[in-house]
């Protein structure tokens, strides 16, 4: 059984910037695991022409696009056009969180890291209430109770999580990155990534095992509104509502370390990234998932305090 998830695990990086943390720094360090997300509740609707939301990074011999993006999509969703296309055609560079390995590359690296190695299976690590609350979403959602018994906590977390969504038509290969790396295959575009696969799913294995179990068990509270959660995700995305988006994608991880090490930490290292970038001439379209250019810690807030100004673009 576990053999049957590694085998999908080319899921598991997608998940990084759909999961959220608390809107504001203070939130995050005031709020533990029985704190409850703050999530705006104006309903989004989904326009007929998305038009998601885009920056502009610039000097006199240097631009970087900066573009938020959804990593999981439904088919037939329209958004490469006008300013983003227009900034994506005008650059000669993509970067993006991580470039996927191979399904078989990518089996090893999580073998080496989901895989329990203290012979204590997950369903034995929770809490009896815990456990019967996972249990039932597992049967929900038609799994095995054993399915993610040898395996560690984030990695059932992310793929419980990914699974109403699946279901709801959302596909794992209809994403904002798997566009823009067809475009760019088509234009012999470099393409480069910010983060390897190790490091993206290490971000989840060396959490805490604490800090797993309390992830997990609030994947399992809320699964029944993952799908309209993830809904309404997309229509602020299509919408560029960065903040209504920013305030729903970083809802759901209330523990403080959740939030620094999937959130800001990550976004730190991406502005020195850029900062380093800006001394080298060339046009970049850098896209990364869009909970990281909303709120109090995101990308241009953290680029700003360097002197970066990042402009929207507005179309």
């Amino acid at each position: 059984m576990a053999r049957r998830w590694l085998s999908n695990t080319l899921l598991l990086p997608l998940y990084l910037s759909l999961t959220a943390c608390p809107s504001t720094e203070k939130e995050a360090a005031s709020a533990g695991s029985d704190a409850a997300p703050a999530v705006n509740s104006t309903a989004a609707v989904m326009p007929d022409d998305p038009d998601p939301a885009l920056w502009e990074i610039k000097d006199e011999d240097t631009t970087i696009y900066l573009f938020g993006t959804v990593h999981i999509l439904k088919p037939g969703m329209s958004w490469f056009d006008d300013a983003v296309k227009d900034s994506f055609d005008a650059s000669d560079e993509l970067v993006i969180e991580m470039i996927k390995p191979d399904p078989a590359d990518m089996v090893k690296i999580v073998t080496d890291l989901a895989i329990n190695k203290t012979g204590v299976s997950l369903r034995e690590k929770l809490t009896a209430e815990d456990r019967t609350h996972y249990e039932k979403t597992l049967t929900k959602l038609g799994l095995p109770l054993a399915a993610f018994d040898p395996l560690d906590p984030w990695f059932a977390s992310v793929n419980i999580s990914l699974i109403p969504l699946i279901k709801n038509g959302y596909a794992t290969d209809q994403g904002v990155e798997d566009e823009l790396l067809s475009h760019a295959k088509a234009r012999s575009l470099k393409v480069s990534g910010l983060e390897t696969p190790e490091q993206q799913l290490g971000f989840f294995d060396n959490l805490p095992e604490d800090v797993q179990i309390r992830f997990l068990n609030f994947t399992v509270d809320t699964i029944d509104e993952a799908a309209e959660g993830m809904e309404q995700m997309v229509a602020h995305w299509a919408n560029a509502n960065v903040d209504a988006l920013g305030e729903l994608m970083n809802a759901g991880l209330e523990d403080k370390v959740l939030y620094e090490t999937l959130l800001v930490n990550r976004n730190i290292t991406w502005a020195e990234w850029v900062d380093q970038r800006m001394d080298k001439p060339g046009k970049i379209f850098l896209a990364v998932g869009a909970g990281h250019l909303a709120g109090e810690s995101s990308l241009q807030a953290l680029l700003a305090k360097k002197g970066i100004v990042a402009k929207r673009i507005q179309y």
